[in-house]
């Protein structure tokens, strides 16, 4: 991937000093292997299920005092792993923790590219607490100048804007949406100009993670509306790699209002950037199960079940590619 911006440096925290990468690493593995044992096999729940159950179990053995803040449901919505959930041993440092267990539940079910499990960890108190709703996001790679584009910013404006700062006509970026029907002034918009569009039918957060490498990828920006915990889990991936994000609840009736409130939103219409999203130091993990354009998925073969899995770290912005063989597979039974 590209290198990270010339960004404020960040000191690193003893607090995550203590969580080696590759704990991180075991957890989103476990989940992985969990739901890829349910590919294909036509029930979302059933592997969503798998990846939270195998997730919460992993977590639970991290020398960690853990708080989720960003999952499946700001309330006790037990077996899932909700907001507001405590995980870990309890023998460690306090830290925040956003997970999706599976994203691209539909893409496991049918056995299609892209799904994966990730999760996220910082300090406690450094990451955005925010229910499980919707998230209007923009987001670009690194090395443009801060504030080129903007999420208040006509669609159009951006790729024109993103263009210019890259040299380049409209007609050469390509943006990544979700293929949604909410898309749709979104999508005539962008085409106006002469961008092409990639869509994607799931899985924005590597639809973010994209962007920070256009050269490979073939993504320059991406636009639209996903989940929030997609967004954040995004923005931490970015903190580590490069990029700029910026994001927009979607609390479009009261009752979400009020979710938002209590969770200390006192804005409902407030803009985040990546910082406000994520602030400090923060481990980013996924792990492949199904193969996609970013990671391969989990492959079961006779007595070996083969990963592979992305580490990052935003104060090092140290990347780590990880390619798993597990051979005692009892620790991956159900």
């Amino acid at each position: 991937m590209s290198s990270p911006d010339k960004r404020t440096a960040v000191k690193p925290m003893t607090i995550l000093d203590r969580i080696l990468s590759i704990e991180i690493v075991r957890v989103t593995e476990r989940a992985a292997v969990a739901a890829a044992r349910m590919s294909g096999r036509g029930n979302e729940k059933e592997a969503d299920q798998a990846a939270v159950d195998a997730m919460r179990r992993e977590m639970n053995k991290l020398p960690i005092d853990g708080t989720i803040v960003i999952g499946e449901g700001e309330r006790d919505e037990a077996p899932m792993l909700f907001i507001g959930e405590k995980v870990g041993n309890k023998n460690g440092p306090k830290v925040d923790i956003a997970v999706d267990p599976l994203e691209g539940t539909t893409l496991c079910a049918k056995n299609m590219p892209g799904a994966i499990a990730t999760m996220a960890m910082a300090e406690g108190g450094t990451l955005l607490n925010a229910p499980d709703v919707y998230m209007d996001k923009i987001a670009i790679g690194p090395g443009y100048p801060e504030g080129v584009v903007d999420l208040d910013a006509p669609a159009d404006d951006n790729i024109r804007a993103l263009a210019k700062a890259k040299g380049v006509q409209p007609a050469e970026i390509t943006a990544l949406i979700l293929d949604r029907p909410r898309h749709a002034d979104l999508i005539e918009a962008v085409r106006k100009t002469g961008a092409s569009i990639r869509f994607i039918t799931d899985g924005d957060v590597a639809g973010v993670i994209h962007t920070a490498d256009p050269n490979t990828t073939g993504i320059d920006i991406y636009l639209g509306i996903g989940g929030a915990p997609e967004g954040v889990l995004a923005a931490a991936a970015l903190a580590c790699i490069g990029g700029q994000i910026q994001g927009r609840l979607v609390l479009d009736t009261e009752e979400k209002r009020e979710r938002a409130r209590k969770m200390g939103i006192r804005d409902p219409r407030k803009k985040y950037a990546m910082h406000d999203m994520v602030q400090g130091d923060c481990v980013f993990s996924a792990t492949g199960v199904t193969t996609g354009s970013m990671l391969h998925g989990v492959r079961f073969r006779h007595g070996i079940i083969e990963t592979e899995t992305v580490v990052m770290r935003s104060a090092t912005g140290t990347v780590r590619w990880i390619r798993g063989e597990h051979r005692q597979l009892e620790k991956f039974k159900l």
